[in-house]
């Protein structure tokens, strides 16, 4: 399995805008919004970033490294965004491996810190994460702040 830019190999930005669009769309937001997001994030070295887990030609996974993603608190930047694994990858620890790829790229692009908003609890915990209130996602949903310190030995990704 290989963590790469989506820019790397764009044939797959249909498949990541599909699984984002099913996965994040719930709000009534439009397929076209992500394609949209996933356009412009396909530029080398700049944000936003998608990165994509392959095996052999099959993409399984995705996330983004984004400046905002979270209209209400654009002050939490970058972001650790739209996370997904395909089900059948599921179980086998690739949601950890492309959360540590896109903190080391982080990491070398000179950011100290990572952050990220979900409407679950106790998944990012498990990973390191640390819990730092609510906020609100447009257009009334609650959703939980994150908050990763790359610079921390004590920020050291676990499963």
């Amino acid at each position: 399995m290989t963590i790469l830019p989506l820019h790397a190999r764009p044939q797959h930005a249909e498949q990541v805008t599909d699984w984002l669009w099913q996965a994040f769309g719930g709000d009534g937001l439009p397929r076209a919004f992500f394609a949209s997001i996933i356009e412009h994030s396909q530029r080398p070295d700049a944000l936003p970033l998608t990165f994509i887990a392959v095996e052999g030609d099959k993409v399984v996974g995705t996330v983004g490294l984004w400046r905002c993603d979270l209209i209400s608190r654009q002050d939490l930047w970058p972001r650790l965004a739209a996370l997904y694994v395909t089900p059948e990858a599921r179980g086998h620890g690739l949601a950890g491996q492309l959360q540590r790829h896109v903190m080391a790229f982080a990491a070398r692009q000179g950011f100290t810190q990572l952050h990220l908003y979900s409407a679950c609890r106790d998944f990012y915990e498990r990973f390191g994460w640390q819990y730092i209130g609510d906020a609100l996602d447009y257009p009334d949903t609650t959703v939980h702040l994150y908050r990763y310190d790359l610079t921390s030995s004590a920020g050291t990704l676990t499963e």
